[in-house]
Formats: C-alpha cells, sequence, structure tokens
C-alpha cells in the first residue's frame, strides 16, 4: 500500500459534492506550499520571488521565448513583469535580443547564472514531485495531470502544450 493511500481515501463517487471539492483545493494549496518550500528559500536569499521563478521557469522551457507570450503565461501585469525582467536582467540571469523576423519583438533568454539558477531552484522542484510521483504511481499521475488541465482555460491550453515542444 503507498503512503499516500493513508492520506487520501478513494473520491467518493459522489466527487462534485462541495466536501469533495474543498478537499481538492486543500490539497491542493497544502501541496503547492510545501512543494515551493525550498525553492522560495533559494529566492529569498537572492531578492527575488515567485513571479521571479515562474519567469526564469519559463524561460528556461522556452530560450528565445517572446515577452508578449511570457505576459500570456504569467497572467500579470505588464508593470509587474516588466518589473520582474529589469530585475533579472539587473542581475545578469536574463537577457533580451531583438526578434528576426519583426524588429518591435523581445525575446528572452537565461544567462549561465540565470540557467544555474533555474537549475537550483528545479532541483527543489523535481525532488518532491518526484517522490510524490514515485508514490502516486503512473495511473494516478495521469488522472492528476487531467485534472491540473481541467483548471486551465481551453483557450490557453494550446500555449500550456507549446511548452513541452521543442522550438525550432
Amino acid at each position: 500500500m503507498r503512503a499516500a493511500a493513508s492520506l487520501t481515501p478513494p473520491a467518493s463517487p459522489l466527487y462534485l459534492r462541495e466536501d469533495e471539492i474543498r478537499r481538492g483545493i486543500e490539497l491542493l494549496y497544502f501541496g503547492y506550499t510545501s512543494m515551493v518550500r525550498g525553492a522560495d528559500s533559494i529566492l529569498a536569499d537572492s531578492g527575488f520571488g515567485r513571479a521571479h521563478h515562474r519567469a526564469l521557469y519559463f524561460i528556461a522551457r522556452r530560450p528565445g521565448l517572446a515577452v508578449g507570450e511570457l505576459l500570456r503565461l504569467l497572467a500579470i501585469t505588464k508593470q509587474s513583469l516588466g518589473r520582474v525582467l529589469t530585475e533579472l536582467q539587473d542581475k545578469g540571469l536574463v537577457e533580451q535580443a531583438i526578434g528576426t523576423a519583426d524588429r518591435r519583438q523581445r525575446l528572452l533568454r537565461l544567462t549561465a547564472a540565470g540557467a544555474g539558477l533555474e537549475a537550483a531552484l528545479f532541483a527543489e522542484l523535481e525532488t518532491g514531485m518526484a517522490a510524490a510521483y514515485g508514490e502516486a504511481g503512473q495511473a494516478a499521475i495521469t488522472g492528476f495531470w487531467s485534472v491540473l488541465i481541467g483548471l486551465i482555460p481551453t483557450a490557453d491550453r494550446p500555449l500550456v502544450d507549446s511548452l513541452g515542444q521543442r522550438q525550432g
């Protein structure tokens, strides 16, 4: 029997009831808080927060990411993103280049230092996720991913899907 099973009984056949939905929300809150705790500590040491982490993560996933795409991924204001990018650039972690097809476009890449920080942050997340995945098993992970995808607005799903695809 897996350790996670002792904390979570099987979902009720009445899984759309308020109690079951609240339980799912609670598990998301507590799971996320626990998962990011180590990364938050690393970020705090650098004077950064979670918006910086998310920017580093997505730029690492898609080198050459356009600022406009990052704005959509992060769902924050232009002003907030501008502050985050300025701070990351000032610390030598992110660099911008002008787009080749559209010179108005600003394309983002991590510097070597930025890639190092992102790798350290990812390592913190990976440890907890790998352990949880190992406890849950493949079928549970597939179900978990299905639930998370269901939380993403349909219009945003292609952008999220594109993160896992290699860019030319």
